[in-house]
């Protein structure tokens, strides 16, 4: 049986139960008694499924307010600061100035300016290899985090689906073994059902919506980072940076062992 049929088979059972109370002698109400439900007592009335669904919820407000801190502050990903302060080190050719600059720093520009700087003595075409690399390092970083939002955007609602199929567990449990005539049991096995659903839904919604806007707002960012780093290199005089190593990283390549050794060789003949 499909699970749109097995819903409207509780919501039959718990309407025909309402019918057969309504339709006894009625009794005297007491006022006090007839209150709204609270939203702590809809929590309970999902069942244990809601501890999950809980500890999800709190992971995505921390996951949508991490991303609104490290993706949309400027201060995190492009400060105006840096950037002019990166140029002003180019304009008088300081680049080694502007290397140790950006090394204490710590952004997406900041990062990528400093490999583009210690690969100039490489000529262009790695430079512009290494800006590249570093961008797409950048981007993995950011979407490490935000791709936990569509992780959660996907589990939060089959996490409400376990607590409705264990709801109507309880609810044709319920139906076998006293029928119609408890209704305040079977209406609460359908409770389980319906806000156990709802709940998954009302957090994967904006889970989905966050891992959208931040994943969009950080290719934006990066792609305005390249644009400024493009616009530092132009006209950069490549051929006088020839042999140059800006920056403290050890070199570790070395000369082929058999081509020392030839040299060697020649030096004594």
């Amino acid at each position: 049986m499909k699970l749109p049929t097995l819903v409207l088979t509780l919501m039959l059972a718990a309407s025909a139960a309402l019918f057969a109370e309504t339709s006894a002698p009625a009794k005297p109400v007491n006022a006090a008694a007839v209150h709204s439900k609270t939203l702590w007592t809809q929590v309970k009335e999902g069942g244990w499924v809601m501890f999950p669904i809980g500890i999800v919820s709190m992971l995505t407000f921390y996951l949508i307010g991490d991303g609104f801190l490290r993706v949309t502050s400027p201060k995190k990903m492009l400060p105006r600061q840096q950037v002019e302060t990166v140029k002003e080190f180019f304009r008088y050719g300081k680049y080694v100035d502007a290397y140790q600059y950006c090394k204490v720093q710590d952004s997406a520009f900041a990062n990528v300016a400093r490999v583009a700087i210690s690969c100039l003595g490489e000529g262009k075409t790695a430079t512009e290899e290494a800006i590249m690399t570093e961008i797409i390092k950048e981007n993995s970083r950011i979407q490490t985090f935000v791709s936990y939002l569509s992780v959660i955007g996907v589990c939060a609602p089959m996490i409400g689906l376990l607590g409705t199929v264990t709801g109507m567990i309880s609810a044709f449990a319920v139906l076998g073994s006293s029928g119609i005539g408890d209704p305040s049991s079977l209406s609460a096995a359908i409770g389980e059902v319906l806000v156990a659903t709802a709940s998954g839904l009302l957090i994967a919604i904006p889970a989905f919506g966050a891992f959208y806007w931040l994943r969009n707002r950080g290719s934006k960012v990066l792609h305005d980072i390249q644009e400024v780093i493009s616009h530092m290199m132009r006209k950069m005089p490549y051929e006088k940076f020839a042999g140059a190593h800006i920056g403290d990283e050890e070199i570790v390549a070395a000369d082929p062992e058999w081509w020392v050794a030839d040299e060697h060789e020649r030096a004594y003949q």
